[in-house]
């Protein structure tokens, strides 16, 4: 059965497309690319999503309870969470090596710092991943990283409710054409960074999971040197929603893998 959505997609141009971040020196003052809200059919792959594999999709869905259950500012659960990621994505994707360099909470409210993006996209160009790589590892072990298979993957999970609102949805790779993605900058007062932005095309085959709980993770490619695809995204604002649940609330884990 097919649902309905609405997400933001980006809009090819000859002018730069860029988000710009704190403008006039206002913390929180953004300024966004042109977006165009376009309403898609989204499948629920619940009772469906063993047969998607991060081997030939980019992405899979697990069942992972986590020790931690409250990520506060103190931050004092990391070390916990980042050595649970570890384990989690050596069994279930195979890594070899797994370094924890992000986590990102997202509230979906109106006064939160971060809120869940609306946007379709993927967090990597090809040229932010190389810059990311040197800037974690930097460039001599680098060179390693390069000589072998190595890629950026990110584990998204429910905080405290199952989602009941603005769930995380994927493209299927498979339905995205190369001339789809292109690349929007991000500025900041002090640098630029780069992501993939995706136009619209009806072709796209979106999907998600419902209902997705704190036991349950996503997780998903945003580059990978081998070739492996990377996944378009965006929060889905779905046609019916439930205006009585509590605000979805969210974790996405950034992690640099290595596989042998």
């Amino acid at each position: 059965m097919r649902e309905t959505a609405t997400v933001n997609y980006h809009v090819k141009s000859s002018d730069v497309q860029a988000f710009h971040f704190d403008v006039g020196g206002v913390p929180g003052n953004l300024i966004s690319p042109e977006l165009k809200p376009t309403q898609v059919a989204v499948r629920d792959v619940r009772g469906k999503s063993s047969s998607i594999s991060f081997k030939s999709d980019g992405i899979c869905f697990e069942r992972h309870s986590a020790q931690t259950q409250a990520f506060d500012d103190r931050q004092s659960w990391t070390n916990t969470y980042d050595a649970e990621i570890r384990t989690l994505l050596t069994d279930k994707i195979g890594a070899s090596e797994v370094i924890v360099f992000d986590h990102t909470v997202r509230i979906d409210n109106a006064n939160a710092d971060r809120k869940p993006a609306r946007n379709v996209h993927n967090d990597y160009s090809e040229r932010s991943a190389e810059q990311r790589l040197i800037d974690i590892v930097g460039e001599e072990r680098a060179r390693e990283f390069r000589s072998g298979h190595y890629g950026f993957v990110n584990v998204w999970r429910p905080i405290e409710n199952s989602i009941q609102n603005s769930p995380l949805g994927f493209i299927n790779p498979r339905s995205l054409s190369t001339g789809d993605w292109m690349t929007i900058e991000l500025i900041y007062a002090d640098r630029v960074g780069e992501i993939l932005g995706v136009a619209a095309n009806r072709d796209h085959d979106w999907f998600y999971l419902s209902k997705m709980t704190p036991d349950e993770v996503a997780i998903f490619n945003i580059y990978d040197n081998r070739g492996r695809p990377s996944l378009g995204h965006s929060a889905l604002d779905m046609e019916f929603s439930n205006s009585a649940a509590p605000p979805r609330k969210s974790i996405e884990t950034r992690t640099l893998v290595r596989y042998p």
